[in-house]
């Protein structure tokens, strides 16, 4: 049986940054249309799987970034925050990716 090697860059990248990036993204797009049913049971299953991970980053958003108009802002603002990482970091020209290729384009 082949264990994964836990030092290897390239598995963090595609087993674990990857898809943290993608649910936190599609969380907070979740959390964007929450937003239009203000009473919906976000306490109950399966809804707080959405809430619980986003809510303590909105919740501290929300104290420099009040609603504008009645309209919660915060979770734009975080799909623009994750979008920007995922991009920096694993994106064609992102951090990470550039990182796992240097070995190939030193020889």
């Amino acid at each position: 049986m082949n264990f994964p090697d836990l030092t290897d860059l390239g598995f963090w990248t595609t087993w674990v940054t990857t898809p943290v990036f993608a649910f936190m993204i599609l969380a907070f797009v979740l959390r964007i249309v929450l937003t239009w049913y203000p009473q919906a049971p976000v306490q109950r299953f399966p809804l707080v799987l959405v809430y619980l991970p986003t809510e303590p980053l909105l919740a501290a958003t929300r104290r420099l970034v009040p609603p504008l108009g009645g309209v919660d802002m915060t979770p734009v603002i975080w799909v623009a925050i994750f979008s920007l990482l995922r991009e920096l970091l694993l994106g064609q020209q992102g951090i990470l990716t550039l990182l796992l290729q240097a070995p190939e384009r030193l020889g």
